[in-house]
């Protein structure tokens, strides 16, 4: 949780100096009113996340900060509902485990988004990986990090979830 913490504060930061989110200051100065607060309907939110390329802000993947941010805000609103992450395409390498990750990435270094990927699914969210993206990588069920799932495909997977009702973001 500590890495997740950091993770978070750094992201932020980052976002901030890159002109993504506000800077805050150490004390607020002035009281924020919230006008517009969120409320899911029926206190349910099913989301999937369409994570079918590497987005950062500078070494941290957009798409698991807002899994993460959203799984808190859900848990802190005690909302009803689900979250999956479906990992397809170019980003289909951030949920292999470190072996097949050194070996797709030509790198030493082990998968840097291991704990990001764990901490998630502590939070509850579900992270999927695309059979066809697989198949193509010559990648097997033993090369993903530990609780992801495979799915027959990703298009059409994010397609059931969102005729199943789910809403679909794509960072």
């Amino acid at each position: 949780m500590n890495m997740l913490k950091s993770w978070l504060t750094t992201i932020l930061g980052t976002m901030a100096i890159l002109g993504a989110a506000p800077v805050y200051a150490a004390t607020q100065p002035d009281p924020i009113h919230i006008d517009i607060p969120v409320h899911f309907k029926n206190n349910e939110a099913y989301v999937v996340f369409n994570l079918d390329h590497p987005a950062f802000v500078g070494d941290h993947p957009v798409g698991m900060l807002y899994m993460h941010l959203l799984a808190d805000h859900m848990k802190a609103m005690g909302t009803k509902g689900k979250i999956i992450g479906v990992f397809h395409g170019p980003a289909a390498y951030m949920v292999l485990n470190d072996n097949a990750y050194d070996e797709a990435r030509h790198v030493t270094t082990g998968n840097p988004y291991a704990q990001l990927v764990a901490g998630l699914e502590k939070q509850g969210v579900q992270i999927e990986e695309c059979g066809y993206s697989m198949k193509v990588h010559h990648w097997g069920n033993a090369n993903l990090l530990p609780g992801v799932l495979v799915n027959s495909g990703a298009i059409g997977r994010i397609t059931q979830l969102v005729q199943e009702g789910y809403v679909q973001i794509q960072p």
